[in-house]
């Protein structure tokens, strides 16, 4: 397994601003009890792109760097891929990396280390029409089905922090399904709904 790289402590403008935004959010949303919740460590920046996922499916555990100082590192993106399987059916698809550069902003944002328990990634067309028929809340045209959507809990933080993070991001839809405790991300236009 690739080794992790640590999390750089050097504040980039980016990473600055999208913390600020995001605890503006929290500030509006919960007031004082947000900053009760949050974390004091200062700010971090991420160095490359590293995630450890874990896939509440299937029990498979991966940490990898997905992206270096070089680019993409084509075997770690297989084998997020594969582990962002449809567990129905078992058909592993194309997973848009920029779900992987939006977990990773949103763990900086969280001041967290990017380990997320992941509930849904890439859902075939099949699986979709299954749940969608059971009446389980599924959209018909839904952007797990083309590899652009992940529904997660970031370890150690509240998924309605997570949403309040998401949502301050702007990078496309955000849904909170607090009921079942996660939260899902897509690099569609953005919006948000709740489940």
């Amino acid at each position: 397994m690739p080794e992790r790289k640590k999390l750089s402590t050097a504040v980039s403008r980016r990473s600055f601003f999208f913390g600020a935004a995001a605890a503006g959010v929290a500030l509006l949303a919960d007031g004082p009890q947000a900053l009760a919740r949050t974390r004091v460590a200062p700010l971090q920046a991420v160095d490359g792109g590293w995630l450890e996922l874990f896939n509440t499916h299937t029990a498979e555990s991966l940490q990898v760097v997905y992206r270096s100082s070089d680019g993409l590192v084509t075997s770690a993106v297989d084998r997020l891929q594969w582990l962002l399987r449809d567990h129905r059916s078992g058909e592993a698809a194309h997973i848009d990396v920029g779900l992987y550069d939006q977990l990773t902003a949103l763990a900086a944002a969280a001041r967290a280390e990017p380990r997320f328990e992941v509930i849904s990634g890439y859902r075939s067309p099949q699986t979709n029409a299954s749940l969608h028929a059971a009446g389980r809340g599924v959209a018909t045209r839904s952007l797990h089905m083309q590899g652009r959507a992940i529904d997660v809990r970031l370890r150690g933080v509240s998924t309605s922090t997570l949403r309040d993070f998401a949502l301050a991001a702007g990078r496309g839809g955000v849904g909170y399904y607090r009921r079942s405790d996660f939260v899902h991300i897509d690099t569609g236009r953005v919006r948000h709904w709740a489940g």
